[in-house]
């Protein structure tokens, strides 16, 4: 039996991030996964849908841009299309292969060995690898599960990733669907709404339980996401209850029911599921290390990364957390960092900047105003429309805000942001290192942003908050605000 100071299970961008950091504190690592080295990250999920959505965008931006003028709308076949996804995925793949193949060279052969297989624990520190009839078991002095996860499906429906599917399905796709149903109208559902739209060849439905899509943001952003689908000719089932989803085999027929008592049936070519995920633990044998698991059973319990077991830890997917590949790679590396580091500090998802890619783009730092009014906490907050953001207007792409919260004092500490519109992303960024390293809001005011820029905008923010600004809220009342929110009730801030 080979012995390691670190056995990492699951080769998913958390499982290699903890392998990597491992190797770096000159530790001997053993990665193992069952599939595919870079997971669902590459093949079924980040970067395969959101080189989707990149392709789906320009495709949209082209036909918006020529549209009212007497042209053909311009269009790509779904070959195209997929040979693009597919050429992206090739290139992460084949830097993850080259990667790892080079490592085990003979100089770095000693710090890392990559098993192939299914792995399961057989105690607190041994772990059983099986692939095809071979079996093999390593011991590991601290232990990393990154498991991953995969697409929730409902019971008593047949998924077959053909005519219903999950996001594993979308690469079996063979065209654009003529219709297309997408149950859930959480992150990942309404992403590929927007996709699918953007493309201009698929009739989309979208299922929402709720009143809105995006329940857990800000009405003004479900608001400005949903009322582009819906120009984009997308049909948003809200406060639907699905009673039926049918595989008749080349159609899919779903039944739905309404508050009100009304009823509605309707055929699709296409159904997509997006109701979740659900973490990769059953066949882990845990209970053999003596890990516990949630009282639901969905998700390994953790304090900081650290199991009730304290040398195995649970980093990504299978924490229950925040999951996304950036948090699963910053947890895993703390994991390890914990395991033969001095860390201190506890992991902090306080300043976790996230992005929803949608129409428009949307990206979020810190708590929103919903919060704020739910847990009572008073707040100053700003509001920029894109329209006054010079690098919009020379875009051509004014639809969208910014939106920054900040404490209601003389101090102003950053609270949170949201960001939507074109280059959100990159926007939100400054805001996460301002709330990271606790730096007041003048840092902005005086950084000298570079022109133009939609990073122009956090800038202009911070200066209505502190009377400094270019234009003023009270002559641009739709499109610049800056008010505080106490009890739940805005209140104007006096400015020039």
């Amino acid at each position: 039996m080979e012995n390691f100071d670190l056995v990492v299970i699951g080769g998913g961008p958390a499982g290699y991030a903890a392998a990597m950091r491992g190797i770096d504190f000159g530790k001997r690592v053993c990665l193992i996964e069952k599939d595919r080295i870079g997971g669902a990250g590459i093949y079924n999920g980040a970067l395969s849908s959101k080189t989707l959505w990149e392709i789906s965008q320009k495709v949209a931006s082209v036909n918006d841009t020529i549209s009212g003028k007497v042209r053909e709308k311009f269009s790509l076949t779904w070959d195209d299309v997929m040979a693009t996804v597919d050429e992206a995925v090739f290139e992460r793949k084949f830097q993850y292969s080259c990667h790892l193949k080079l490592l085990q060279t003979e100089t770095m052969k000693k710090l890392l060995v990559y098993e192939r297989g299914t792995a399961s624990f057989i105690s607190p520190n041994e772990v059983e690898i099986l692939q095809n009839s071979e079996r093999k078991v390593v011991y590991g002095h601290n232990i990393v599960i990154a498991s991953g996860s995969r697409p929730r499906k409902m019971p008593g429906v047949n998924v077959d990733e053909q005519t219903i599917m999950t996001s594993d399905g979308i690469e079996n796709l063979t065209d654009y669907p003529k219709s297309l149903v997408i149950v859930g109208a959480g992150v990942i559902g309404c992403e590929y709404a927007t996709i699918f739209s953007n493309f201009g060849k698929t009739k989309v439905y979208l299922i929402d339980r709720a009143d809105r899509i995006l329940p857990f943001e800000d009405t003004d952003i479900s608001n400005i996401v949903s009322e582009n689908m819906e120009e984009k000719g997308v049909t948003i089932h809200h406060n639907a209850r699905l009673e039926r989803l049918e595989n008749l085999g080349h159609e899919v027929e779903y039944e739905l029911s309404y508050p009100d008592g009304s009823q509605e049936i309707i055929r699709v070519e296409k159904a997509l599921l997006s109701i979740g995920r659900i973490p990769n633990i059953e066949t882990l044998n845990l209970e053999h290390a003596g890990v516990l698991i949630s009282k639901k059973g969905m998700h390994i319990e953790d304090n900081d990364t650290v199991t009730n077991v304290p040398h195995i830890y649970a980093v990504g997917d299978v924490s229950g957390k925040i999951a996304l590949v950036n948090m699963g790679e910053i947890e895993a590396r703390h994991a390890v960092e914990r395991a033969f580091g001095t860390i201190r500090e506890r992991l902090s998802y306080d300043n976790v900047c996230t992005i929803m890619f949608l129409q428009p783009e949307v990206a979020a730092v810190g708590i929103n105003e919903m919060q704020c009014i739910e847990n009572n906490i008073p707040v100053k907050v700003v509001k920029l429309d894109y329209s006054v953001i010079a690098r919009a207007i020379a875009m051509r792409k004014t639809t969208g805000f910014f939106k920054i919260i900040v404490t209601n004092d003389s101090d102003m500490k950053v609270l949170g942001m949201r960001a939507v519109g074109e280059h959100a992303s990159t926007a939100i960024q400054t805001i996460g290192l301002i709330m990271k390293l606790g730096l007041p809001i003048h840092v902005i005011a005086e950084l000298v942003h570079p022109h133009p820029s939609i990073a122009e905008g956090i800038q202009e923010c911070v200066r209505m908050l502190l009377n400094r600004s270019l234009f003023k809220s009270s002559v641009f009342k739709d499109k610049l605000a800056c008010y505080s929110l106490v009890n739940g009730v805005q209140t104007p801030l006096e400015r020039l």
